[in-house]
């Protein structure tokens, strides 16, 4: 992949100042694709690639049109918000986390919050488990059965209405499109929720999010099953909520 300067310099533009839409599409598609599929290994067997891809491509070409250099970010960083605001919209509507799903690990949270307020400490497992009342085993196909869990539901941005959370929040092209999404003390809430993770949970969020590895390459690192990172991934963004409770 490269650097995204060398990316910037690639770009071409018409006579009139905008950017060549087709040698921006042509140039940026493989982007669209390794976004579909770092996505897709954290959601439901029932979501397809194609799909994401079809939408990823719809914001892909939303980026070359709107996308003006005066705004003083790289198109890689403008185009890639973009491309994941597209392909949320096209999961937001078409329903992909079970209600009932959604309920199962809001209650996995709260239970961590309740070991974690009496124990002054991370839950273990079987703790939660425990506080369930529910066999490990059970406890762990929760977890499973979670894949595609984040940090902060999408639904949960909207406020009913048709347009995305990123569209409301950058109404035009001349804002950067990382401002309103870069809260200060959020932030540092979140980090100080990761920081608190216990440490194998700790270093996959940092193998999946900062190094950008898929969940089998994580799995060959740590030594496990490919399902059994999908369930760690699940109890750490758990942790996380539940630490988050209060925003």
């Amino acid at each position: 992949m490269q650097p995204s300067a060398e990316r910037a310099k690639s770009l071409t533009y018409t006579a009139s100042g905008m950017l060549d839409a087709t040698h921006c599409v042509t140039s940026y598609a493989p982007m669209v694709k390794r976004i579909a599929h770092h996505m897709l290994a954290r959601l439901p067997a029932s979501v397809q690639l194609d799909d994401l891809i079809q939408a990823g491509m719809i914001g892909l070409m939303e980026a070359c049109s709107r996308f003006e250099e005066s705004q003083g970010i790289q198109f890689e960083a403008y185009a890639g918000q973009r491309i994941r605001g597209a392909m949320l919209d096209e999961l937001r509507q078409n329903d992909w986390l079970p209600r009932g799903t959604r309920k199962t690990l809001r209650d996995i949270e709260a239970a961590m919050h309740r070991v974690q307020q009496r124990m002054h400490r991370p839950a273990t497992e079987r703790e939660v488990a425990a506080e369930m009342k529910v066999p490990l085993e059970e406890y762990q196909h929760m977890l499973q059965d979670s894949k595609g869990y984040q940090l902060l539901h999408y639904d949960e941005l909207s406020d009913g209405e048709d347009e995305s959370y990123l569209e409301r929040h950058v109404p035009d092209n001349r804002e950067n499109p990382l401002e309103r999404l870069q809260d200060k003390q959020f932030r540092t809430a979140v980090v100080a929720a990761i920081e608190k993770l216990p440490e194998r949970e700790r270093l996959m969020m940092g193998l999946y999010y900062e190094q950008d590895l898929n969940f089998r390459e994580i799995a060959a690192i740590l030594g496990v099953t490919e399902s059994r990172i999908c369930q760690i991934h699940s109890q750490a963004i758990a942790r996380i909520r539940s630490q988050l409770r209060s925003w």
